[in-house]
């Protein structure tokens, strides 16, 4: 991986990449299983929420291009689909919400998945948070966009202490790739004490 660094980036440093993290989440979240939409306007206005205190954009750069970036908040600072989704038992000024991971396929296999996690916990950890989540996309097996042969990312994220929080789904709305409309997907939440 050489010439490859990582940074953690906030308020300021953040917003002045915010473009670039925007064209990476359009990019690689049309693939399966997010087979997402976006639009540059609608990604200008959500990583807005990245540049308040607290959250944190890791970027993964290959020279002077981002090549992968991972996004996290407080959860009280996050969508509250996201919020009213987890236990009672998680308070939510108790946890952080580790959003998306976006990698560009060439990078994949290296380890950084590791360090987008390592990081985003490092920075609940500073913030005195105790817990940590985040949201998987759930889709039908007999999704027809489904690849023949997906690669689940279960058991890594197992190997890194995380488990489906029983019973709590998000809801969220996005247009699909092919689409015209914006429909509900459910996420799993899946959880660790930090």
């Amino acid at each position: 991986m050489a010439d490859v660094r990582v940074e953690r980036l906030r308020g300021a440093d953040l917003e002045a990449v915010l473009a670039q993290v925007a064209q990476l989440r359009i990019e690689v979240f049309r693939d399966w299983p997010y087979l997402y939409d976006g639009s540059e306007d609608y990604e200008a206005e959500y990583l807005k929420a990245y540049t308040r205190p607290g959250a944190v954009c890791v970027a993964v750069w290959q020279g002077g291009q981002m090549v992968g970036a991972s996004t996290g908040a407080p959860m009280v600072q996050h969508a509250d689909d996201f919020a009213t989704a987890i236990p009672d038992d998680w308070p939510a000024k108790e946890t952080f919400y580790c959003a998306e991971s976006v990698l560009l396929p060439a990078y994949r296999g290296r380890g950084l998945g590791h360090v987008f996690f390592e990081e985003r916990e490092a920075q609940a950890r500073e913030l005195g948070l105790r817990r940590s989540v985040f949201a998987s996309v759930v889709r039908p097996e007999t999704h027809p966009m489904r690849p023949d042969h997906p690669r689940p990312l279960d058991p890594f994220w197992r190997g890194r202490g995380y488990a489906p929080l029983d019973g709590c789904v998000a809801r969220f709305s996005w247009t699909d790739v092919g689409d015209d409309t914006e429909t509900e997907k459910p996420l799993q939440m899946w959880g660790r004490m930090l």
